[in-house]
């Protein structure tokens, strides 16, 4: 999912985290999970891992605590350096590609689910849930909505299933990347903004 960083090694692991998820008696999706770290980042931008650990606490009514936590303080860390690269090596946590094609697509949904929640979380968080959404960032938000509410087609077959599935996490890689890169112009405005009313 992503390339691990010095130390971080298993930090990644979608398996591992929904068992520590289900320890700690949570039943989200890792990717839920990791889909509401990114929303926060496309809506409150750069924040502390304790920040956002407590918004995603909020957005998706859990109580993680323990090496969880620490874990997820990992996650959103390595989350929100890969968004700001310029490699583009953001990638949404979902299951590995061996796993049942029907897992993995309700795990895409589970993580655009997420995405929504953490950004409107960061929204009431930051007080601006009345700030005028970038266009683009208006059509990827209700991109996620639908793919939210994706299932398995049954009637197509495997190989096109593969190939929509594949085009549909490349998709959302970049969807995010733009909601955020939006999101991060619209505040730098915002603060030049306020810059030049201070002189």
């Amino acid at each position: 999912m992503f390339d691990p960083q010095p130390g971080d090694s298993g930090v990644f692991d979608f398996e591992e985290i929904a068992n520590e998820l289900l320890e700690q008696g949570e039943r989200v999706s890792p990717a839920e999970l990791h889909g509401c770290l990114a929303g926060l980042l496309g809506s409150m931008g750069q924040v502390s891992p304790e920040t956002a650990l407590a918004a995603l606490n909020q957005a998706l009514s859990l109580d993680l605590h323990g090496e969880l936590a620490e874990r997820v303080q990992q996650l959103h860390s390595v989350t929100a350096a890969a968004v700001m690269d310029d490699a583009f090596e953001f990638h949404p946590l979902l299951p590995d590609d061996d796993e049942d094609l029907a897992i993995r697509t309700e795990s895409l949904a589970a993580w655009c689910r997420g995405f929504l929640a953490g950004y409107a979380q960061g929204k009431v968080s930051t007080g601006a849930t009345g700030a005028a959404v970038a266009e683009d960032s208006a059509e990827a938000l209700k991109d996620f909505a639908a793919i939210a509410q994706a299932a398995l087609d049954d009637d197509q077959d495997e190989e096109e299933s593969e190939n929509s599935y594949a085009e549909i996490v490349e998709y959302l890689r970049f969807a995010a990347l733009n909601v955020v890169m939006d999101s991060l112009a619209r505040r730098e405005d915002a603060a030049d903004d306020d810059q030049g009313q201070l002189h």
